[in-house]
């Protein structure tokens, strides 16, 4: 196992007193110039290796942490003890960006903070989750440990270009987002039949008790009135359609109309994203899977075709 360094890399002990390595200054210079030049941590490392400069006596293995700490190294600055090595404007660029980047692997847009209040499993019905890997790569899954893992890598990309497409085609397409169905249902039970026959027969005796039969009628009534259904899809579909009407296409998520159009976003094992209006209907996209890096989306259809009306 390699020895942990006790001087910082770039200097060396000499008579007593620490000073400069010319080989590994050479190498500290280039490390900060080449990672303002755009070179990742893990790139660098791997051009150190190529150079064969050893970081300690007893490996010529770099690794990304390496270099992030030569970067991030204030003594390079010069102490009293520490000859300085890096110029400060050079050592200040190098760690704006480091924090820069360092700060947008731990943050999402606000558009991808809203997609993910709202997105489920197709298979259980449980909240998707959204992760990164050791590389920054990001992937989205099931978070019921009882539920399979999804086939492959759906990525932030698949899922936002979904999303845009399928409002794009119901913007373009309005007969997608049509429910149909009745505002309000009325169908009795055979409790209402015999309460209704109660009370028929109640009202042809020649006793009447008028009471009674105007507590019964009240208690009908109920009745009646639980066995309602009422619908508002209808409301919503042209409140989606005023939204839309004349809405320009979008290349990037609008915000607002995705907040007022859709209320779930439904994500299958096998890469089918299925967008779910406030009205109840369901519009299916198809992410192919071209290879193991590429993905395309488009809507099943062309254009998009709505899915069953209702998620159970």
């Amino acid at each position: 196992m390699a020895k942990n360094r006790i001087i910082p890399f770039g200097y060396c002990m000499k008579n007593g007193e620490i000073t400069t390595e010319p080989n590994e200054v050479y190498a500290v210079a280039e490390i900060f110039g080449e990672y303002l030049e755009g070179k990742s941590l893990l790139q660098i490392a791997k051009l150190m290796e190529s150079e064969k400069i050893r970081y300690n006596s007893d490996s010529d293995h770099w690794n990304k942490n390496m270099v992030k700490r030569i970067i991030e190294n204030e003594k390079y600055l010069g102490t009293d003890k520490y000859p300085q090595l890096i110029d400060e404007d050079i050592f200040r660029q190098a760690n704006e960006k480091r924090v820069r980047k360092a700060n947008s692997l731990c943050t999402i847009s606000e558009g991808l903070s809203e997609i993910r209040k709202v997105t489920y499993c197709a298979e259980c019905g449980e909240k998707v989750f959204r992760k990164t890997n050791g590389k920054g790569r990001e992937y989205w899954n099931c978070e019921n440990p009882d539920c399979f893992k999804f086939e492959y890598r759906m990525t932030d990309q698949m899922i936002m270009g979904a999303v845009i497409t399928v409002l794009n085609s119901a913007a373009a397409n309005p007969s997608l987002i049509e429910c149909g169905g009745e505002v309000s249902t009325y169908s009795p039970t055979s409790d209402i039949v015999s309460q209704q026959n109660e009370i028929n027969r109640m009202t042809d005796v020649s006793q009447i008790d008028f009471e009674r039969i105007k507590s019964e009628i009240f208690k009908l009534a109920e009745m009646k009135y639980d066995c309602c259904t009422y619908s508002d899809s209808q409301q919503k579909t042209e409140k989606i359609k005023a939204v839309l009407k004349d809405h320009e296409q979008l290349n990037t998520l609008d915000i607002g109309l995705f907040k007022a159009c859709i209320s779930r976003i439904w994500i299958s094992h096998f890469c089918t994203i299925e967008v779910e209006f406030i009205n109840g209907i369901h519009i299916k996209n198809i992410t192919e899977r071209n290879d193991k890096n590429a993905h395309s989306s488009e809507c099943n259809g062309n254009p998009c075709e709505s899915a069953d009306n209702g998620k159970p």
